[in-house]
């Protein structure tokens, strides 16, 4: 029972060690050949990041993949032709999951300094087009702090490059956590469910009871083989993000008939 317990402690402290000190596991996106292969024929350039981990491929990512869809079909029915491209905040391993909780709690400022690093490169190889960060949850939050990376680098720059940089890069971001500092600008379109989302409004009783649940829910579907994830085990009601629902695809057609329509676009 003694070594049993030294065991655990020790466990705990060599997790705590590799979570605090381990090398961090940063997933590589954006190759600048494949950027240029997909975006030549495109007006806009769709930046997709998922909930949960952030790795879930768009063709799996059933919960945003509607919405991604939404956003296209507004823009073709406007004349503009767009492409999708998928950026991952994890890899899909330990080093790569723990570097992302550090992330998740770190209110994404290394990755979304990565995200705005990117995005100004792109904006310098292919100046003519428009950008578009779509995320949802996590995602959204990593939508709004390279928004806010943008602005600042936009506002502290003596070059046109970067001063006109934020013309032309936009955010829609659904479902941000409520202890995400949020931004207020114009390019960034923030969806919460009409304010119904618990976990944007930051509804203490309906989290911690979901919480609560989830490791039940999610055992007893391993029992009966039903393949429930743990992040599906821990969907928040009222956090889901439908294109068919008013306030989702009219807000977002709404914001970009506006972009459109300005001369920024």
């Amino acid at each position: 029972m003694q070594t049993l317990k030294y065991f655990i402690l020790i466990s705990v402290i060599l997790l705590g060690l590799v979570f605090v000190f381990g090398p961090e596991m940063v997933p590589e996106n954006f190759q600048r050949q494949e950027i240029l292969d997909v975006a030549k024929n495109s007006d806009v350039i769709i930046i997709f990041n998922s909930g949960g981990w952030g790795n879930t491929p768009i063709e799996k990512a059933k919960d945003f993949t509607p919405i991604i869809d939404g956003i296209q079909k507004t823009l073709k029915e406007r004349g503009y032709n767009s492409v999708v491209i998928p950026y991952n905040r994890t890899k899909d391993n330990l080093l790569g999951k723990i570097t992302g909780v550090k992330e998740f709690f770190n209110f994404f400022r290394n990755s979304s300094e990565i995200l705005a690093d990117d995005i100004e490169l792109l904006t310098k190889i292919l100046p003519d087009k428009k950008i578009i960060i779509a995320g949802l949850s996590a995602g959204g939050a990593l939508a709004n702090e390279t928004i806010k990376k943008i602005s600042e680098r936009a506002e502290n720059s003596v070059s046109p490059v970067r001063q006109n940089l934020s013309n032309g890069v936009y955010a829609i971001a659904a479902g941000i956590p409520f202890w995400v500092e949020t931004l207020e600008s114009d390019n960034i379109l923030r969806l919460d469910n009409e304010n119904k989302d618990p976990l944007s409004k930051g509804e203490a009783k309906t989290l911690l009871f979901t919480l609560f649940k989830a490791p039940f829910k999610w055992f007893s579907a391993k029992i009966l083989g039903s393949g429930l994830s743990f992040s599906q085990a821990l969907q928040f009601s009222g956090h889901q993000y439908s294109w068919e629902s008013a306030e989702v695809s009219s807000s977002i057609e709404s914001f970009l008939e506006a972009k459109l329509t300005s001369s920024n676009f």
